[in-house]
């Protein structure tokens, strides 16, 4: 399958900002079960890519002139293998086990795991487990924020992707499962969930293997790595910081769509 994205982010401020700095993972890279055709950066400036420490593609954005808006555009097209459900790395799994604030797992999600998953530590294990906290967490918009914990959300019983995640995460990890965060896109015909995603990897078996609570798919089909990291903070496309604006307004638009090889008579 080869899929299409554009994702535009603009940021508006109500008084110039002296100055700003945008950390982006925006850009995909080649992997065993995707591979990049093209990918295009459209920013205010020429900015060199990096890896940052999980192996993501990083941009660093400074603007140090004041600015009243933002304008960060990625799009391209990528080739996805749908016959794959693992992907191998060479680097160790195991950093992935250490929590992190978002991720901690409280006595609660401890007792959750061990009741869906109790002595296996397989991939059905965790497919249940995928499915229990899908069932415990209704998908919610606007029922979180981007600082909601996994304990906050399991708690309260709803959540995103990115709340799915982060309680999935914090789950696996006790159980002594490295498990890390991803971001990226997914390709649906369903419009109450956005095209910008998020999911969980776990490792199995000597590769990560893909979770997604909030669509209960345990095979990513039509999902694009963008990123991955401990959590959200690690690996979401944009996150920045910025001296004066005032009140900020920002708008994200991502399109996602499948090509498909058109036949002529």
């Amino acid at each position: 399958m080869k899929l299409s994205i554009r994702h535009d982010t603009t940021y508006s401020y109500a008084d110039e900002v002296c100055t700003s700095i945008q950390f982006l993972r925006l850009t995909p890279k080649n992997t065993e079960r995707q591979h990049v055709l093209g990918w295009h950066l459209e920013l205010p400036r020429l900015v060199r890519s990096q890896l940052d420490p999980y192996g993501n593609v990083l941009h660093v954005l400074t603007m140090d002139e004041p600015h009243g808006a933002l304008v960060l555009t990625a799009y391209g097209e990528v080739e996805i293998d749908q016959t794959l459900d693992v992907e191998h790395d060479s680097q160790s799994p195991l950093p992935f086990l250490r929590t992190s604030p978002l991720t901690t797992a409280d006595e609660a999600l401890v007792a959750f795991a061990l009741r869906h998953c109790g002595t296996r530590r397989d991939r059905a294990a965790l497919i249940d487990l995928m499915n229990g906290l899908a069932d415990h967490m209704v998908y919610s918009p606007g029922a979180t924020a981007v600082d909601t914990t996994a304990a906050q959300a399991f708690a309260a019983g709803a959540g995103v992707c990115q709340d799915h995640t982060h309680a999935f995460l914090a789950c696996a990890r006790s159980l002594g499962i490295p498990a890390r965060y991803v971001s990226g896109y997914l390709c649906t015909e369903d419009e109450s969930h956005l095209a910008s995603h998020a999911w969980a990897e776990a490792w199995l078996d000597d590769g990560w293997y893909s979770f997604d609570v909030t669509n209960r798919l345990a095979r990513p089909e039509r999902h694009l790595k963008l990123a991955v990291g401990l959590d959200y903070l690690d690996a979401c496309p944009v996150r920045g910081m910025r001296r004066g604006g005032g009140i900020e307004q920002m708008q994200a638009r991502v399109q996602v769509t499948s090509l498909f090889q058109v036949q002529h008579p």
